[in-house]
C-alpha cells in the first residue's frame, strides 16, 4: 500500500482533543511548533532504501506515514541503505526543516549540556525549530551524535564533544544543564564519574552562568526523594535517601547539585531554575539502558518474556517527552526559582504497566498485519536493592506557577514509542 493511502493516526490528549501542536506562548517565549514537523525529525528514516529491497522500503514508508504526512519528506537525508550488504552510504545532501526567522532581540543563544541524550535531543529539536541559536555539549557517554545529526551544518547549530567535568567557555543567554547519565546501569557503571559529573559539571556550568549572566536550569530528578515516605511527593519533602547504597552516586549527586545551584543563587545572584524530572519516556530513548518502558517494549516486540522485577506492586508515574520539554521551557522562561516537579500524576503498578505495554504492542502489530503466533508472558524476578516502592509527583506548583500540566496520555505516548522502535527494527538499526 503506498504511503499516501495510509490512514493517519490521530493523537488525542487527556480531554479527547486532537494534538496538532506542542508548546505554547507563555512568559514572553513562544515554544509552539507543529507536531508533524517535530515527528518528522525522529519518526522517519534517516536514509532511503535501495531499489533492491523495495518491499522493505514501502513497509518503512507505511510505518512512518502513519505519523508523518505532508512535505516533511523533503527535509530527510538522501543517504542510501543497502539491504543486501547491510551498509549505508551517507550523504551531506539534505535540506534542513524550516526554522522560525527571529529578530535578533528575540533570538537567544542557548547552551544545552547533554544535548545529544534522550531528553536533550528533543529539547534541541524544539529550540532549533523555534529559531534560536543552539550549542550542544556532550561527551557521548550515553548520548549519540545520531540524535542531533540532522542539525549538523545548520547556521544556528553547533555540536561540541566535551565533558562538563572540564571547564568550558562560551557566550550564552540560557543554559539547560542536562548532562548526567540517568538510567541505573549507566550511572552505576562508574559511580565516581557520575558524582563528578553532578558536582564538577554543575560547578563549571554555574561558573559559566555567573560569568555570562545567563539563566541556568538544572535537570534534577525525582530520585532526590529516594524511597519516599510521603506520597505523592511535593517539592517541600526532603527525601529518604540511602547515602551509601548503589543508587547513591546519582541520588546524592543530584542533591548536592541542587545545593550548589542555590549556593550560587544566594552568594552570587545567579538566575537559577531547578526541574525535578519524574519518569519520562519517548522516541530516542536508549532501548538497552535498563529502564522499564524501553525494556518492556523491546521484549514485547521481539516476542520475549517481559521481565518485572519484584512482585509488580511498586508504582511509577510516566510522562511523555513532549510534555517534559514543554515544562522545561516554561520553567526556564518563568520567574519561578524554587524547585518544580515535572511529571505525570497517572500512577501505575509495574505489573499493570507491563500489561498496558503488551496490549499496545499487540494493537500496533495487529494494525500492521503482523499478529504474533503466541502472546508474550510477563515473568517476575527479584527486585534490585533500594528500588523505590512508590513514585508519583505532586505537580501543584507547576500547575499554579507555570500553567503546565501533561497533555499526553501514557497510552498515546506508548503507541508512538512502539512505532518508533518498530520502525528502527525494520530499518535494521535496532
Amino acid at each position: 500500500m503506498p504511503s499516501s493511502a495510509v490512514a493517519k493516526i490521530h493523537t488525542v490528549d487527556k480531554n479527547g482533543q486532537e494534538i496538532t501542536t506542542v508548546g505554547f506562548q507563555r512568559f514572553g517565549f513562544d515554544s509552539e511548533v507543529p507536531l508533524d514537523v517535530l515527528r518528522s525529525l525522529y519518526l522517519r528514516a534517516h536514509y532511503v532504501v535501495t531499489a533492491k529491497s523495495g518491499e522493505e522500503s514501502s513497509e518503512q514508508e507505511e510505518q512512518h506515514a502513519r505519523f508523518t504526512q505532508g512535505a516533511s519528506e523533503l527535509y530527510q537525508s538522501k543517504s542510501i541503505y543497502h539491504a543486501d550488504t547491510q551498509s549505508i552510504s551517507y550523504t551531506t545532501l539534505s535540506r534542513f526543516p524550516p526554522v522560525k526567522l527571529l529578530p535578533s532581540d528575540k533570538r537567544k543563544r542557548i547552551l544545552v549540556t547533554g544535548g545529544a541524550g534522550f531528553v536533550g535531543s528533543h529539547l534541541v529539536d524544539r529550540l532549533m525549530l523555534l529559531g534560536h541559536e543552539v550549542t550542544v555539549l556532550d561527551n557521548f557517554f550515553t548520548g549519540s551524535k545520531t540524535t542531533v545529526s540532522h542539525w549538523v551544518g545548520h547556521p544556528n547549530f553547533e555540536l561540541v564533544r566535551h565533558d562538563v567535568v572540564e571547564p568550558f567557555m562560551i557566550e550564552c543567554d540560557q543554559i539547560y544543564h542536562l548532562a548526567c547519565p540517568a538510567s541505573p546501569p549507566h550511572y552505576q557503571y562508574n559511580a565516581v564519574k557520575t558524582i563528578k559529573t553532578s558536582f564538577m559539571g554543575t560547578l563549571n556550568m554555574l561558573g559559566l552562568a555567573k560569568r555570562t549572566k545567563a539563566r541556568f536550569l538544572i535537570s534534577s530528578t525525582s530520585e532526590v526523594y529516594g524511597d519516599p515516605e510521603v506520597h505523592p511527593q511535593n517539592e517541600d519533602y526532603w527525601g529518604h535517601v540511602n547515602p551509601i547504597g548503589p543508587r547513591a552516586c546519582y541520588d546524592e549527586g543530584k542533591r548536592v547539585a541542587e545545593t550548589l545551584t542555590y549556593g550560587f543563587q544566594r552568594q552570587d545572584g545567579v538566575d537559577v531554575r531547578v526541574a525535578r524530572i519524574f519518569n519520562t519516556f519517548g522516541p530516542r530513548m536508549n532501548p538497552y539502558d535498563g529502564r522499564v518502558v524501553s525494556n518492556f517494549i523491546i521484549q514485547a516486540l521481539r516476542g520475549e518474556d517481559m521481565t518485572v522485577y519484584g512482585d509488580g506492586t511498586q508504582t511509577r508515574s510516566f510522562q511523555y517527552i513532549h510534555d517534559l520539554v514543554d515544562g522545561l521551557i516554561a520553567l526556564m522562561n518563568s520567574d519561578e526559582t524554587r524547585p518544580v516537579n515535572l511529571g505525570n500524576g497517572d500512577e501505575f503498578t509495574i505489573g499493570e504497566f507491563a500489561e498496558v505495554v503488551r496490549d499496545i504492542v499487540e494493537k500496533v502489530q495487529e494494525e500492521d498485519g503482523q499478529k504474533p503466533a503466541k502472546r508474550v508472558k510477563i515473568v517476575y524476578k527479584p527486585i534490585p536493592m533500594d528500588d523505590p516502592q512508590k513514585r508519583r509527583p505532586d505537580t501543584t506548583r507547576a500547575k499554579e506557577t507555570l500553567q503546565w500540566q501533561p497533555k499526553w496520555t501514557v497510552r498515546m505516548g506508548l503507541e508512538e514509542m512502539v512505532r518508533y522502535y518498530k520502525a528502527k527494527m525494520a530499518e535494521g538499526s535496532l
